[in-house]
C-alpha cells in the first residue's frame, strides 16, 4: 500500500470525455484510484470515469504544487497538450 509523504505531486488526468483534469497530491497512487473509484475522487471526475494519469511533476511543498496547479488551470488545452508531450 502506498504511503503518503512529503514530495507533493502536480498530476493532469484525461478524462472519459476527453477533458484535462488537474490537480495535487502527497500520494499519486492513492489519487487516481480515487478518482476512479468515484468515492472520494474530485467531484468533477466521478461522472467522467475511468481517467488515466497523463502528466505528473513533483515539487517541493504544498504551496509549490498549488502554485503550479493553478498556472496549469490557467493554460489554454493546447498549452497543456504540449506540457503532456514533454
Amino acid at each position: 500500500m502506498s504511503k503518503d509523504c512529503d514530495i507533493w505531486c502536480v498530476y493532469m488526468v484525461s478524462c472519459s470525455d476527453g477533458t484535462l483534469y488537474t490537480g495535487i497530491t502527497n500520494n499519486l497512487e492513492k489519487r487516481i484510484d480515487a478518482h476512479n473509484s468515484g468515492k472520494d475522487g474530485a467531484r468533477y471526475t466521478r461522472p467522467r470515469r475511468p481517467v488515466k494519469l497523463v502528466y505528473s511533476e513533483n515539487v517541493d511543498s504544498k504551496s509549490a504544487a498549488a502554485k503550479l496547479e493553478l498556472r496549469i488551470k490557467k493554460l489554454p488545452r493546447s498549452k497543456k497538450k504540449g506540457l503532456i508531450k514533454g
